[in-house]
């Protein structure tokens, strides 16, 4: 079995592949914090909840943004599972030229979006992942990274709303009946969801035109059901994505 750790600035996401399968798959918040050993307690009780044993888990493979999380993670499957984990960084075979003027500037987690969305859907494909930051990422029909563009993520830009506009309340992220809001909440809620929505169908359409022949337009991370049914250019959601790109790479080294 392969344990896969896509570790996010608000969210690690993990996943247990046994072959091509993903058998079972969390989401647990991160905490640069932690130590190596309070990582193995969570996961030792992940799994014994999930019905597997630790012995089970023949390799790691980690991508994270989140820098002062990566040595305690490194510890701790060398610790728990007695693993060397794979670190996706400089100097890992993707399969996949990086066409960033800097490639090191691109986050391990949009290279494994763009491994798997390739390898799925072939290319021209545009990769839109919902976290911290909303990330649009084009890949050519070569399998090229080309690059893409940030935006703040939901969240993010949610939370400044709030801080920055004391009468605003905090509210639920849910779709209103209409986008003319008649109250404060319904209000938020419509600029928030209808407004991220065109902002993706904005700049999608934008890498459209600038990368025609576009195949698929896949949406991933957290927020992407929120925000996909009101999109008129995504096409399809996968939330395993990133993991889906983790083992393919892992693949890809084991293998020479």
């Amino acid at each position: 079995m392969l344990l896969t750790l896509d570790v996010g600035n608000t969210h690690m996401v993990a996943g247990i592949f046994q072959g091509d399968k993903l058998v079972v798959r969390w989401r647990i918040a991160t905490d640069p914090g932690k130590t190596e050993d309070e990582y193995g307690v969570i996961f030792l009780n992940l799994l014994a909840a999930a019905g597997i044993d630790p012995h089970q888990v023949q390799a790691v493979v980690i991508s994270s943004v989140v820098p002062p999380l990566l040595l305690a993670l490194e510890k701790f499957a060398q610790k728990y599972f007695k693993r060397e984990p794979l670190i996706l960084g400089p100097g890992v075979k993707t399969g996949m030229p990086i066409k960033y003027e800097n490639p090191r500037e691109v986050g391990a987690d949009r290279i494994a979006n763009a491994v798997a969305a390739y390898s799925l859907y072939g290319g021209p494909v545009i990769v839109v992942d919902f976290g911290t930051a909303t990330t649009f990422c084009a890949i050519s029909a070569e399998g090229e990274y080309l690059g893409g563009a940030i935006a703040p993520g939901i969240d993010t830009a949610t939370e400044a709303l709030f801080q920055r506009a004391a009468k605003l309340p905090r509210i639920e992220l849910v779709k209103p009946p209409y986008v003319i809001g008649r109250n404060t909440v319904a209000s938020m809620q419509a600029g928030i969801i209808f407004g991220f929505a065109g902002q993706v169908d904005a700049i999608v359409r934008r890498m459209k035109y600038e990368l025609p022949g576009v195949q698929k337009v896949v949406a991933t991370g957290g927020l992407a059901d929120l925000i996909a049914p009101e999109s008129e250019t995504i096409d399809i959601v996968n939330h395993e994505l990133t993991l889906e790109g983790l083992r393919l790479i892992y693949l890809r080294n084991c293998r020479g």
